[in-house]
């Protein structure tokens, strides 16, 4: 009877830490996003590949809006878990991704419903913005 009730509590710390896991930020590479997110090279026209709306935050790590921005982002991708993915692009690692989206000052963030077009905003907007705008543009 112990080892089923050591097991059963290995299982559920297993999945409360992949549970968590994979409703952080995730932090994308430029090959990632042509695979995941819209292939830049091989599509002219938008083509999203997800199948739920994104959010790419591209930023520094040097840049304090940035740093602002960070836990709002987590705070967010915990609250909307099921319903949108998050992602982070570091503009100095992934310059090509950069440049392919004009990154000229941060933080940029990308937001992408299913269908239609993708909207950019730069700069740090407040946590209540970021909610409206997640309901409004990708939820509707």
């Amino acid at each position: 009877m112990r080892k089923i009730t050591v097991i059963t509590f290995v299982l559920f710390v297993l999945s409360s830490f992949f549970s968590v896991m994979a409703d952080d930020v995730v932090y994308i590479t430029t090959e990632e996003f042509r695979a995941r997110v819209f292939d830049y090279k091989a599509d002219k026209e938008w083509n999203y590949r997800g199948n739920k709306p994104c959010v790419i935050d591209f930023y520094t790590t040097w840049c304090g809006p940035c740093k602002r921005l960070a836990p709002i982002m987590e705070e967010l991708s915990q609250k909307y878990c099921d319903q949108v993915v998050f992602y982070k692009a570091d503009t100095e690692r992934e310059r090509e991704l950069a440049y392919v989206f004009g990154i000229n000052s941060i933080p940029q963030v990308l937001y992408i419903p299913v269908e239609g077009k993708p909207m950019m905003l730069k700069g740090l907007y407040p946590k209540e913005e970021i909610v409206k705008i997640i309901d409004d543009f990708l939820l509707k």
